[in-house]
């Protein structure tokens, strides 16, 4: 068993918290890193996390975000609030954890989608990240509070919800009015289907379109999702009658 951890918010937080500044005048102020306190922090983390599973001594890798994003392909403002620029020290803490971990970023992924890749492609491994967005990708996952077992249709509501919800954090709306309560009332209701999903942007004047980029904003990648060798992420379609499956069903499709 491996514990897959999303390295990216730990390494930030420790990073920030360890910022100092020096005040030199005359308008000058420097900002410095108190380096080995950050590092350390960051194996407490680290270590915390492993201590869940001690009856498994679990091998851990660390996972995090590409500088580029393909997101921005699909929507130029993916996460356009987010310009505060990086910790002082986190660069160098992350060169020192790679040679302490196995360390994994792939090119124009976040750490969620390669965290997703690599859990669907070597099951049986645990997820550890806070981000509900995990909720997505069937398999064990550690919330920082739990571990809960998301099953491959638990998996797919959650895409469809997030689909519906949103997420102001990153910068995309979903059906405007429309929060996670609202969207898992409107689904169950419903039904958990593209058609609803249609539906849903529809009664807010948003057509198939703008339904289908909130789509692929909000899926976390599994293996499926990505073309390993040529390295291209497999855009998210929902499901249609020559897919073969039930009509309206949003599932994953891949093609060449």
């Amino acid at each position: 068993m491996k514990l897959l951890i999303d390295a990216d918010f730990i390494v930030y937080k420790c990073c920030a918290a360890a910022e100092d500044e020096i005040d030199w005048g005359d308008d000058v102020i420097m900002v410095i890193s108190r380096f080995s306190e950050a590092l350390n922090s960051v194996e407490r983390e680290l270590s915390k996390i492993k201590n869940n599973f001690m009856w498994d001594t679990p091998e851990v890798i660390l996972f995090f975000s590409d500088s580029k994003n393909f997101r921005k392909k699909i929507y130029p403002d993916y996460k356009g609030h987010r310009n505060r620029k990086k910790p002082c020290g986190y660069r160098r803490v992350i060169t020192q954890l790679n040679e302490r971990y196995e360390v994994v970023r792939i090119p124009e992924l976040e750490a969620d989608d390669a965290m997703g890749i690599y859990a669907t492609f070597e099951p049986g491994n645990i997820i550890v990240s806070p981000d509900k967005d995990m909720r997505q990708i069937p398999g064990r996952l550690y919330n920082l509070d739990e571990t809960v077992e998301v099953t491959e249709e638990g998996g797919m509501r959650w895409h469809l919800i997030q689909t519906l919800a949103g997420d102001q954090t990153d910068g995309y709306s979903g059906v405007p009015g429309i929060g996670v309560k609202r969207a898992i009332a409107l689904l169950d209701k419903d039904g958990y289907t593209w058609d609803t999903v249609i539906k849903a942007f529809k009664s807010k004047e948003l057509d198939e379109d703008i339904a289908l980029m909130n789509a692929r904003l909000a899926k976390i990648l599994t293996h499926n999702d990505y073309d390993a060798i040529n390295k291209r992420v497999i855009p998210w379609l929902p499901a249609t009658a020559s897919d073969g499956a039930d009509s309206g069903t949003a599932v994953q499709v891949e093609t060449t």
